[in-house]
């Protein structure tokens, strides 16, 4: 794969051109920012921004505004070839707080193995109602230990208003549900995006994170989505190199609470 190439068109085509996530957001430009405003349970934040050491301050503080307003903790996706050099310290300098980095990874769909073997009695199956999204959250709210009920109300949401946009599965075992991952398909680009991948404790290690990425590949290249891409955490990143997967910048998340005092 030519990375370079690749990282331009993921640029014009996932941030640039970003398209809302889902029902109640939108995407805005505001100069050379480009953020989303959604709802509470939403995804709200910078997707992308092409600043210079001249306005970037201003253009940060203008987003800041712009969320504070609306009552919106929001998120600056901040990638690692953005500019300019020094963003990420003039993003903590106004009051923003970094999450972990992680690596954007990118594979070609049709190039990862057809099917992943999985454990005896564990069947995938896709999420399409309301008792898949249940199984969904269960799952990731035992595997981050974390309130996943937003992401529940988002899934829903999505399903409803947009199912050609989604594509959630669960993985059984025995009746269980013990792993769980989604695929964001948005319409018009090159890339399908796997998102969400967990797996509760006793189940890790036996390949259901393999199967799973393996499984998504395969819808996203039958609905003709060349690329797959995704926001890799450490733990994750060797099992997809040993998929097939590339490095092709990194992102780490700058968060700014809502009620933050103004930096």
């Amino acid at each position: 794969m030519d990375l370079t190439s690749l990282r331009t068109r993921y640029d014009r085509q996932l941030r640039i051109g970003a398209r809302p996530d889902g029902p109640g957001a939108r995407v805005e430009r505001d100069g050379l920012v480009v953020r989303q405003t959604g709802p509470a349970h939403g995804w709200n934040g910078v997707l992308w921004s092409g600043l210079g050491p001249y306005d970037a301050d201003a253009a940060i503080a203008a987003q800041i505004r712009h969320f504070r307003a609306a009552g919106r903790t929001f998120e600056w996706k901040l990638h690692g070839h953005d500019g300019p050099a020094d963003l990420a310290a003039r993003l903590l300098a106004a009051g923003f707080t970094p999450e972990e980095e992680e690596t954007v990874m990118v594979a070609e769909a049709t190039a990862l193995p057809v099917h992943e073997g999985l454990p005896e009695g564990v069947e995938i199956r896709p999420v399409t109602d309301e008792t898949g999204v249940r199984m969904v959250v269960e799952v990731h709210e035992r595997a981050f230990g974390t309130d996943s009920s937003a992401l529940g109300r988002r899934l829903l949401d999505q399903l409803a208003a947009a199912p050609g946009t989604v594509a959630a599965v669960v993985a059984l075992a025995h009746g269980e549900p013990v792993s769980a991952a989604r695929l964001d398909l948005q319409p018009g680009t090159d890339f399908a995006g796997l998102y969400g991948g967990g797996t509760v404790a006793p189940w890790r290690g036996r390949g259901l994170y393999r199967a799973l990425v393996t499984h998504r590949a395969h819808l996203a290249a039958a609905r003709g989505y060349p690329y797959l891409q995704v926001d890799a955490a450490p733990t994750s990143r060797p099992i997809l190199a040993r998929l097939g997967f590339e490095e092709l910048t990194t992102t780490t998340p700058y968060v700014y609470e809502a009620g933050a005092a103004a930096g």
